[in-house]
């Protein structure tokens, strides 16, 4: 069981509630301090004019709202704000946005009534999903239509999916026996007005990214192996002497997964001794998607690391406006809610990981290409040239998805629109650019998947399996038993689809 206030939540921590299925617990400690929080507020609140307790919200701050109506204000903001297009964001990036937004109130410093934290576990711990639209927020004043839907699910109104169906919140209330939040004080503004969708998104966009990673290292290992390429480029001495943590330990990564390999070729055994030729008939360097593999996977594996961290840092914040300081007995107005360090964050990831799937697309290219690679049959067909068509059809699809890629690459950083009377006149799009990410990180594994596809057909047809190394004998042996070697036509977008599902549920195992 994960616990949650006790210390710094983890990405790991995250990834064992996300994907392992483990439940969440509240520290004790934690969840009396958002105890006291929310009594200091409501003792703190009385007779004074606090932005979204006794006023109206954004533009609308001006406005003074009496006694009597401060609850239905929450309410009126929650209906009025769940108002998002589009398609339903999938249970497990909403999972992450549970999670983050839990994380934040128990920081201790949000006023909420400490039943909000307590029905957010149980949703987590039940599998229970609100149904949340990717359409909406433009991550300042945090992600409100996104949380909005939240919030509604909360007060017991909205939908949620739980056991894979759709069905009324309070239909499923019912049947748990869960009672739906109130509202105390500013229970509304708190769960709507903060970075914890785009967050949310964000954890399991790096989960996934540093998955790829790995297998876009033993995809590049394994490509240089098929083509018996030398080592020298993977080299120690050579990657020492370039001082990016990055590049240096994807090539470690890539030499202990060629360790024992009988096809990769050491340069000396082959061009440093006299030689009489005048055209030499091996390629003296491979194509640079072979070659520089370590310069090109490198600032990806950099760029990641600063994105958990970041991540996981904003995981850890306060992220709704006011703050509420029950130490310093002071409630704080500003902007804790914009969401830059994220939309950057994932800015930064997309186009790292849309390069991850350019580089996929050339290596898929050599081996398709006898022109290039003077190796192998076109398109990697092992059936009759002319006849069959091998691998041809779905390289399509590679290209393709590798260009949308590229197209949704521009960055929402610098995206922003003035709205909201013009008082949001600098936004970060966030979420967008959080869930862009994870649409670019999905194609990206569409695209490995058919470089695996390819190379699986390599191994055969050069009837190579005994000089694999043990690492990529093992994977050629997983994945061929999902995906059996073919040489007549037949569709494949089936094992397309298999073999992306393969590579999303294991872990590559690389060694960082």
């Amino acid at each position: 069981m994960v616990v949650l206030g006790s210390k710094v939540l983890s990405l790991d921590e995250v990834y064992r509630v996300l994907f392992n299925g483990e439940e969440l617990s509240l520290d004790e400690a934690a969840l009396q301090q958002v105890t006291h929080n929310f009594e200091f507020l409501k003792k703190f609140a009385a007779k004074k004019l606090i932005y979204g307790i006794n006023t109206g919200f954004g533009p609308m701050a001006q406005y003074r709202i009496s006694e009597s109506d401060t609850h239905q204000l929450q309410y009126n903001l929650i209906r009025s704000h769940s108002s998002g297009a589009g398609k339903y964001m999938p249970p497990l990036l909403t999972k992450g946005l549970m999670i983050a937004r839990l994380s934040s109130f128990m920081q201790a410093h949000s006023g909420v009534h400490p039943e909000v934290v307590t029905l957010l576990r149980d949703l987590i711990n039940k599998n229970v999903y609100p149904c949340i639209y990717e359409h909406g927020g433009v991550g300042a004043s945090g992600d409100l239509v996104q949380l909005a839907h939240l919030a509604l699910v909360l007060i017991g109104e909205g939908e949620v999916v739980y056991e894979d169906v759709l069905r009324p919140t309070a239909e499923v209330y019912a049947q748990l026996g869960i009672k739906p939040m109130g509202v105390h004080i500013r229970e509304g503004l708190a769960v709507i007005n903060g970075t914890s969708a785009m967050t949310g998104i964000g954890l399991v966009n790096i989960i996934e990214a540093k998955k790829l990673l790995g297998w876009s290292c033993i995809l590049s290992a394994m490509v240089n192996e098929v083509v018996e390429a030398f080592d020298d480029h993977l080299s120690k001495e050579l990657n020492a002497v370039k001082r990016h943590e990055g590049q240096n330990k994807v090539a470690a990564a890539m030499r202990d997964i060629l360790k024992d390999s009988k096809m990769i070729r050491h340069r000396p055994d082959h061009f440093y001794k006299e030689l009489e030729e005048e055209i030499f008939k091996d390629k003296v360097q491979e194509y640079y998607s072979l070659r520089c593999v370590p310069q090109v996977l490198g600032p990806i594996y950099d760029t990641l690391v600063e994105a958990e961290k970041i991540v996981v840092q904003e995981l850890n914040s306060v992220s709704d406006n006011p703050v509420v300081d029950h130490h310093q007995e002071n409630v704080f107005h500003g902007g804790n809610f914009h969401g830059d360090y994220i939309s950057l964050e994932m800015d930064k990831v997309k186009i790292a990981i849309t390069k991850l799937s350019m580089l996929s697309e050339r290596q898929l290219n050599y081996l398709m290409n006898e022109k290039l690679n003077h190796k192998f049959p076109p398109f990697m067909n092992l059936g009759k040239l002319g006849l069959n068509f091998g691998m041809q059809g779905i390289q399509f699809t590679a290209t393709s998805t590798v260009a949308e890629n590229q197209t949704l690459s521009f960055p929402m950083y610098v995206h922003s629109i003035p709205n909201n009377n013009d008082n949001q006149d600098i936004v970060s799009m966030g979420c967008n650019a959080a869930l862009m990410t994870n649409r670019v990180i999905e194609n990206a594994y569409e695209v490995l998947a058919i470089q695996v596809m390819t190379m699986l057909q390599a191994v055969d047809y050069l009837n190579c399996h005994a000089k694999l190394s043990s690492f990529s004998h093992r994977i050629y042996s997983e994945v061929r038993a999902i995906f059996p070697k073919f040489i007549e036509d037949s569709p494949k977008y089936k094992d397309a689809k298999k073999i992306k599902e393969y590579l999303l549920q294991h872990d590559p195992e690389i060694a960082w």
